[in-house]
């Protein structure tokens, strides 16, 4: 019988933090301490080591997720400490867990098995207090904001246009719509308002795509709140909102620093979803990660039509990273769901079901190629596989001109990574990256999600609602048709419907909704049923989650 992942993360032999920042050459001048196993990183650290030579880059994704799971996070992981067993100076940079799917469906996001990061309990809930700071940010900006319009509306603001929302990191669906302002005169202007989970909130994307203090500034000054009865943008600055916002992300922006269960480095700062938001750890911190070790490890989230799309076409773009190689993550489980096989079915060697759901890894792998970035292939083992069914995927990479390699570092830790690392240092040593963006910021917002739509996706075209054409055309008149867009879509399909699995066809992606997130520096554009607050299942995971007798955490996983 297989322990926990709660289990196996209480018995890790921890390192002091300050001696996990040793091995990276930090003292602990360089180190802000929140406990004897975490740290932020200072700012004058930043600042020494920016003439470094940055180390390779290498992105972790994966195929679309499914309720088999595919380990993403766990592959991350174990590559790292794998990295380690091959006396590598590697780091790994992730984001940090969400509190909504923690408490809800999906868990926590620490890696899993022997391919963890430490302390796990901390990491799932309050860490270091990020997603607090960027959640009373958010919050002080719309209260200033309706505080602003009760005091008599200087700015002359439509209070039928206001498009700025509060957030809270928890999925609660009675927040999606509400109303504001009820009570007597001095309880504020009554108006309809909405929630986002923190983790959807522009103040998180913004967090993870500044460069510094003052380019966190300028960003939170262009994020537009509401616009005013001329139609103009209302923004953070305009309601003298920025100063004590950056005041509250001071901190915040500083990256954390903790350790995998085999005391490999990991950097944990930031954590947008992929699904509605960017899906990338903090710029920050990938680049403190370059700058301090030979290889930085990263992922992105869901899989690699949302995660590495945006990587790429958003992050990479706005910070200037080239990936070395690209890890695409599957699992034979998955494979098999993806070609119609039911979940409780999946234990069971299914060579026909692979051979339909291998179309979804193909077209990855397709996706990744259009980057020009080398790609490899693992598959998460999982201790049903079948010699026939790992023979044949690997075959498949192969004939198709695709490295392969499987990993077992949920069972095995390091150890079980090692043949997919040395597949990495060989194509990092013998292949170079000829890295390129998927469309130029010059095409219009229009033709940019056509292109997502049509080469990412495998989309005969698109729809828009009026609603949808009428907002795209008007961020195009205000000025921001050369920004990239980010895709809101669910992450179960390569279409926009959860329930087209393998490769679908013949389909078009319907756009409902365009916004533009001015200081993250993207458009949004909402399809299918996409949620920007989710909600809990009917049997959330907090029903397992309590504190025993002796005050340890028990039941997350």
């Amino acid at each position: 019988m297989y322990k926990s992942d709660i289990e196996i993360a209480k018995e890790a032999s921890m390192l002091p933090i300050k001696d996990i920042a040793a091995k990276l050459n930090l003292n602990e001048d360089d180190l802000e301490f929140y406990g004897k196993y975490k740290a932020k990183i200072s700012d004058d650290y930043f600042k020494r080591i920016e003439e470094n030579k940055d180390g390779k880059l290498i992105l972790v994704t994966a195929i679309n997720p499914t309720p088999a799971g595919e380990g993403k996070t766990t592959t991350t992981v174990g590559l790292g400490q794998a990295f380690g067993k091959l006396g590598k100076k590697a780091i790994i940079a992730l984001r940090e867990p969400s509190l909504g799917p923690c408490f809800g469906v999906k868990g926590g996001a620490a890696g899993g098995g022997m391919a963890q990061v430490v302390p796990m309990e901390d990491l799932n809930l309050h860490f270091t207090g990020d997603f607090h700071a960027i959640t009373a940010a958010n919050n002080l900006l719309a209260a200033l904001l309706d505080n602003h319009i009760q005091q008599g509306n200087e700015l002359n603001i439509d209070t039928r246009q206001i498009v700025w929302k509060r957030c809270l990191d928890m999925n609660d669906r009675v927040l999606r719509n509400t109303v504001v302002g009820l009570g007597n005169k001095m309880d504020g202007v009554v108006r309809e308002d909405h929630f986002v989970i923190t983790v959807a909130s522009e103040i998180m994307a913004v967090l993870c795509l500044a460069q510094d203090m003052t380019d966190l500034k300028k960003r939170l000054g262009q994020v537009i709140v509401a616009y005013d009865y001329s139609g103009k943008p209302v923004t953070a600055e305009g309601l003298r909102a920025v100063g004590a916002m950056a005041a509250l992300l001071k901190d915040a922006m500083k990256p954390n620093l903790v350790q995998t269960l085999e005391n490999t480095p990991a950097l944990i700062h930031g954590g947008p979803f992929a699904n509605i938001a960017h899906g990338c750890n903090s710029v920050r911190a990938t680049k403190l990660a370059l700058k301090m070790a030979d290889y930085c490890i990263t992922e992105a989230g869901f899989g690699a039509d949302l995660g590495a799309q945006k990587f790429f076409d958003i992050k990479c773009r706005q910070a200037g990273f080239s990936p070395a190689a690209v890890v695409l993550v599957a699992t034979v489980r998955a494979l098999k769901y993806n070609g119609g096989v039911k979940k409780t079915d999946l234990k069971e060697e299914n060579l026909e079901a692979l051979k339909k759901g291998i179309s979804n890894l193909a077209k990855h792998i397709e996706n990744l190629k259009l980057y020009g970035t080398p790609v490899i292939v693992t598959l998460n083992s999982f201790v049903t596989d079948t010699k026939a069914e790992i023979d044949f995927i690997a075959d498949y990479c192969r004939k198709h001109g695709c490295e392969f390699a499987l990993s077992r570092v949920w069972e095995h830790g390091g150890e079980g990574g090692v043949e997919l690392a040395e597949k990495v240092l060989e194509i990092l040593e013998n292949k170079e990256s000829d890295f390129s963006l998927l469309y130029e910021s010059e095409l219009s917002l229009k033709e940019k999600i056509n292109t997502i739509a049509v080469k990412i996706y495998g989309a005969s075209g698109i729809t828009f609602t009026d609603g949808a054409a009428k907002q795209l055309d008007r961020l195009e008149g205000l000025g921001y048709g050369k920004l990239p867009v980010c895709m809101a879509k669910t992450p179960y399909s390569l279409s926009d419907n959860p329930e087209l699995l393998g490769r679908p066809a013949d389909f078009t992606i319907n756009v409902r909704e365009a916004y533009v997130s001015a200081g993250a520096g993207f458009v949004v554009a909402l399809t299918g049923t996409i949620m920007t607050m989710p909600g809990l299942p009917k049997e959330p995971a907090a029903f397992l989650i309590d504190v025993d007798d002796n005050g340890e955490i028990v039941g997350l996983f």
